[in-house]
Formats: C-alpha cells, sequence, structure tokens
C-alpha cells in the first residue's frame, strides 16, 4: 500500500495528465497549467507546476491555497476523508496514461532547445523603439502618452502567438517590456499581442504572455543602476506602473506582472520605503501581503497606493491625471511629495502622518518616517 507521499510522488511524475484529467477546463502555458480554480473554472488563477523538483505543486492566487496532486485531488473532486482521496488516485494511476510527447505542440524552428532567457534575448534584437508605433498608439487609448520614454518598452511588428490548445502559429504585432534583474540584465520579456487595425490588444484568449525568468525580476522604470534607491514603488500589471510612472516620473518604479511574482520581488538594498500600488481583487492582496512581508523582514516600510476606481490606470483614463496627482498626494509621505510630485500639488503639512492599507489591509509603521528623524 502507496503512502500519502508516495502516492504524491507518483501523481507528479505524470503531472500534466493529471491536470488534463481534473482541470481540464485550464491549458497549459510554458512549464504551468493554468485554470480558474480547483472547481475547474475557466480562468487563470491556479498555477500548477509541471516540471522540475517542484512538479505537482500549485498555488491559487486568488485564495491563497496551495498543496500537492493529493491535495488537488481531494478539491477537484469534494471529497473529506483520506481513504476516498487515496483510492482515487489509485483509480487515476491505474488508467492507461497517454504519451507525453502528444502532448507537445510546434514552436518555432530551434527555439524548443534554447533556454527561455536566451530566447527573450533573441526576441529583443527584433524590436525596435515604441514611439510612433501600434504599441504607442494602444498605449495613448490607456490614457499614456509618454511611454516612448521607457527604454524597458520595445514594438515588435510581427511577433509569433501560439494557440496553447491547439498549437497552431500565427503572428501578431506586440508591445514588448523588458524584464531585468536587479542589475539590469535582461532574464525575460513580457509581451501584448496587438489588433492589426489599432483596436485594442489581439483578439486571442490570452494576449498577454511572459516568456524568461521572472521570479525575483521586474519590468523597471527610471531606475537607476549601481545606485541606492530609498524610495520606489512596485505593483503588479504593466499598465498600472506606467499610469503612475505619468504622474509621478521621477520616482523609480517596477512591474512584477503577476500577483505572485509581485510577492517575490527582490527588492533593492538601501531601499527604505516601498509604495506598493493596489489591484482592487483577491489576487492582487495576496501579492501586496507577500511583497509587505518582504519589505518588513529587510527593514523597508511598505506603503499602498490605493487607487480610487478599479486600478491607476481607470483612474488615469476616466478621472484624469490631476484628480490622480491629488489622491496620490493625499498618500505619499510628505517628504516623497516634495520630491516626486509637481511643485504646484505640493503642499505642506506640520507633521508626517502616513497610512498604510489597502481595504482591510493594515501594515505596522515605522515609529517614524526617515526624513522625519
Amino acid at each position: 500500500m502507496l503512502s500519502a507521499s508516495e502516492l504524491a510522488s507518483r501523481l507528479a511524475r505524470d503531472t500534466e495528465a493529471v491536470c488534463r484529467h481534473y482541470l481540464c477546463a485550464g491549458r497549459r502555458a510554458g512549464n504551468y497549467w493554468i485554470v480558474g480554480d480547483v472547481a475547474n473554472s475557466k480562468g487563470r488563477s491556479l498555477y500548477v507546476r509541471l516540471t522540475g523538483s517542484r512538479a505537482g505543486k500549485w498555488t491559487d492566487a486568488a485564495t491563497g491555497q496551495y498543496g500537492d496532486l493529493l491535495d488537488l485531488v481531494r478539491e477537484a473532486c469534494g471529497l473529506v476523508d483520506f481513504r476516498d482521496v487515496a483510492d482515487e488516485a489509485r483509480h487515476f494511476l491505474s488508467l492507461p496514461q497517454p504519451d507525453p510527447a502528444q502532448f507537445r505542440t510546434h514552436e518555432p524552428c530551434g527555439s524548443v532547445s534554447r533556454p527561455a532567457a536566451e530566447r527573450a534575448r533573441r526576441l529583443l534584437q527584433m524590436t525596435q523603439p515604441v514611439s510612433g508605433t501600434l504599441a504607442d498608439h494602444y498605449l495613448r487609448r490607456r490614457g499614456i502618452v509618454r511611454a516612448s520614454v521607457h527604454g524597458s518598452l520595445r514594438f515588435h511588428p510581427s511577433c509569433y502567438y501560439r494557440d496553447l490548445v491547439t498549437g497552431s502559429m500565427t503572428t501578431y504585432p506586440a508591445l514588448i517590456a523588458v524584464v531585468t534583474d536587479p542589475a539590469g540584465r535582461v532574464t525575460g520579456v513580457h509581451r501584448t499581442w496587438l489588433d492589426p487595425n489599432g483596436d485594442g490588444k489581439a483578439k486571442v484568449d490570452d494576449p498577454r504572455r511572459a516568456l524568461g525568468s521572472l521570479l525575483g525580476n521586474a519590468v523597471r522604470f527610471q531606475f537607476p543602476l549601481r545606485e541606492p534607491v530609498p524610495v520606489m514603488a512596485a505593483g503588479e500589471g504593466l499598465e498600472t506602473i506606467l499610469s503612475l510612472s505619468h504622474v509621478l516620473p521621477a520616482m523609480p518604479m517596477v512591474a512584477a506582472l503577476t500577483a505572485n511574482h509581485l510577492a517575490a520581488l527582490r527588492l533593492p538594498a538601501g531601499c527604505r520605503r516601498l509604495y506598493i500600488a493596489a489591484d482592487a481583487d483577491a489576487a492582487g492582496r495576496h501579492g501586496i501581503e507577500g511583497l509587505s512581508t518582504l519589505a518588513q523582514a529587510a527593514g523597508i516600510l511598505p506603503l499602498v497606493l490605493s487607487p480610487e476606481l478599479g486600478d491607476f490606470n481607470e483612474d488615469l483614463r476616466r478621472l484624469g491625471p490631476d484628480r490622480l496627482t491629488a489622491r496620490l498626494r493625499e498618500q505619499l509621505a510628505p517628504h516623497d511629495a516634495t520630491a516626486f510630485l509637481p511643485e504646484r500639488w505640493v503642499a505642506s503639512r506640520a507633521s508626517c502622518k502616513v497610512r498604510g492599507r489597502a481595504g482591510s489591509l493594515t501594515f505596522p509603521m515605522a515609529r517614524a518616517c526617515v526624513p522625519c528623524r
């Protein structure tokens, strides 16, 4: 009789087959199986690792649930007793398993053998500046009119897009965001495929995908290399951070691209205050909590910036830059408002009162902000 750990290990040998059986509403994306939740809903919140030493480990970014494949079988089947879970796992393992080769789909010539980070760098070599391109037009429609000043944004006129279900390949123009590590080395890219007629994102199931190594890394804006970064902002979405950068053009900022990667962001040496851009959803709250914990452990003060509407890009588009700036002035530490906001928005305040919360989230504050000491 196999133990629980042995059953989980046996299941992990065929992780993709387990996912296709119990989470058939999902799809493979790189080294992960992505689906909405353990109830097999459509979506992108739950990630199951398909390869490597952590094959079979999964996390639901929306709920905070995680576990191995036995936990996944239990939740997917609605089982309570371990005996029933073990019986279901043994039943699955007794089924004839398909050849993993049939799951593989075609990629552009030569890409399979190259590491993802190398493929990302090769893709980057085929890009051009954003100014005047379809990517510039796309961002301007989102209220982001100075995208061309950011060297971390590029444009690819004909970027491969692969349908993860059928394996078919086509090309679309794409906004390319460069992912780097804290030393400035390129580790990956983030692609947003665009409609060739200028009508927003491409009409495909998944118009945003990353390639390369994201863990701990990010897309960086106004970020100095080999210099201390005492104050910075971080957020999940590319357009969220670009919207903040529109009204705080001198503040160093990073976009981690997903809530899970936001929670694992590597923070620069010398950082004293970290502003975290909140997203109004459960996954965003998970990223905020994780990054705040990391920051406090490193002696960094985490402060949450909250949008007035759903996110900061919605604030920028619907409320305008002046109202967005006014809201940010209320949330920034006085020293940072003076340093980063346009002069007409800077108002003196007698004391330094800074809140660090988003909804019901509250983070412990230091006894005083660094500039006030």
